[in-house]
């Protein structure tokens, strides 16, 4: 991932020097048990603990002539052991190291995009919260439908959060898994009690059934579930777009002292930050196809995943964090206009009545087909002017004869305000029920 969209704590999780300590940290756990079975010396093994050091410039090197990363890798650790350089790496393959190792970042990583999912969640709630009862215009099709609140439609992404917490904290999960069950997965080296012990101490279970590496599903099921984290930041940005309309005006992204809109038009305050989260979405889907893709290999592996890995894992990992700590950002700082969405909804001037007036009618006797054409004639003679539709409902003798006194409640467009408090209760302060 470039620069730009690359968080400081997933660049350094990254990092080849990171990559190389969590396969260092494999490689020692495996001694260490084989030096409890007697398979290793103790006090090798205590000095290899001790002694074991690896460096970037002479891994590139040895790279360069073995072709093979890790060999590259255990060459240039194994320099810093001295004699006891043939106890590392025994009984392993190259991917008992490699997929044991990724799975130590894969959940890391995990846990870093889970505290800002954690931050996002935080601040539409406190949003929500705020805003439980401002009034706002609900829009189907981008067309006004019913009154709702600024609060409800904020609760509704809270909930996705915590489902989206769910998935992710079972994906994490799902690729908390290692194996040390050689070239094939049928042990011949390293037995599976053994495989267990060393995993216990990574903090990684045993994958069920192996072969050279850990199967590919976990890795798709993971990387499909950023992307459909990044949906949800991906429908909040565009919320925020379409409600910064200029005919709109309801809510605008953070706008700071010194930013600039556009370079031809001074006057320009263009919801940047939620377009980019947009066009990131879209990127973040790109690598779950690729995901998906890598779970079908040759036999008991072929190296065709790796190569995709190597860019999908960590750009998806790296995009996830940068987008949802854009949008708590965004949530934190946007600016709601809370006149503006008042003014929407009385501007139209009661026509987001309309279902209510037909629910009414239909419940009062009216047979359904008629009534729908009547009030659907009173509505669309109120959008072109003249009457509003509550005016000429009242005029029409057969709705007063069948509603009277009731159309008044009928077109209260605060109405909904006495209904926000049940769907708030359901996202409470915590995860949702």
């Amino acid at each position: 991932m470039i620069p730009r969209y690359t968080p400081p704590a997933l660049a350094a999780l990254w990092s080849e020097d990171a990559r190389w300590s969590r396969w260092l940290a494999v490689e020692l756990a495996v001694t260490d048990v084989l030096a409890e079975d007697g398979l290793v010396p103790k006090d090798a093994a205590v000095r290899m603990r001790k002694n074991s050091r690896f460096d970037g410039a002479a891994i590139d090197r040895y790279e360069a002539v073995s072709r093979h990363d890790v060999i590259a890798f255990t060459q240039s650790v194994g320099d810093s052991l001295g004699e006891d350089k043939r106890f590392l790496h025994l009984g392993l393959t190259s991917y008992d190291v490699v997929d044991t190792a990724l799975s130590l970042a894969l959940v890391e990583a995990g846990n870093l995009i889970l505290a800002k999912l954690a931050d996002l969640r935080s601040a539409l709630y406190d949003q929500a919260v705020k805003h439980k009862l401002t009034l706002m215009p609900g829009r189907t099709h981008g067309v006004h439908a019913e009154p709702i609140t600024f609060g409800l439609v904020l609760a509704g992404y809270v909930a996705e959060c915590d489902r989206a917490k769910t998935r992710l904290e079972g994906a994490i999960e799902e690729v908390r898994v290692g194996k040390l069950s050689g070239a094939v997965g049928t042990y011949p080296s390293i037995t599976p009690e053994q495989e267990e012990r060393v995993l216990s101490r990574l903090g990684l279970r045993a994958e069920t059934i192996a072969t050279q590496v850990i199967p590919r599903d976990r890795h798709a099921a993971y990387v499909g579930t950023l992307a459909i984290t990044a949906g949800l930041c991906e429908r909040l940005a565009l919320e925020v777009r379409l409600l910064a309309h200029s005919e709109v005006e309801e809510l605008y992204e953070p706008f700071k002292e010194g930013q600039r809109g556009s370079s031809a038009m001074p006057h320009k305050k263009n919801p940047v930050t939620a377009e980019n989260i947009c066009g990131l979405a879209r990127l973040m889907r790109s690598y779950a196809g690729a995901a998906l893709e890598n779970q079908a290999l040759w036999h008991e592996r072929d190296i065709s995943h790796s190569s995709v890995e190597r860019v999908i894992l960590s750009d998806a990992t790296a995009l996830a964090f940068y987008m949802l700590d854009k949008c708590a950002w965004m949530a934190r700082e946007w600016r709601v206009d809370v006149q503006k969405m008042r003014e929407n909804v009385k501007r139209d001037r009661g026509l987001m009545g309309s279902g209510q007036l037909l629910t009414a009618l239909r419940l009062a006797g009216i047979d359904d087909d008629d009534i729908y054409k009547r009030v659907q004639a009173h509505a669309l003679a109120s959008r072109e002017g003249g009457p509003t539709i509550l005016e000429r409902a009242r005029a029409d003798e057969g709705i007063v004869k069948a509603l009277g006194d009731k159309l008044d409640a009928i077109f209260d467009d605060e109405a909904v305000l006495g209904r926000v408090e049940i769907a708030m209760g359901r996202i409470g302060s915590g995860v949702v029920k």
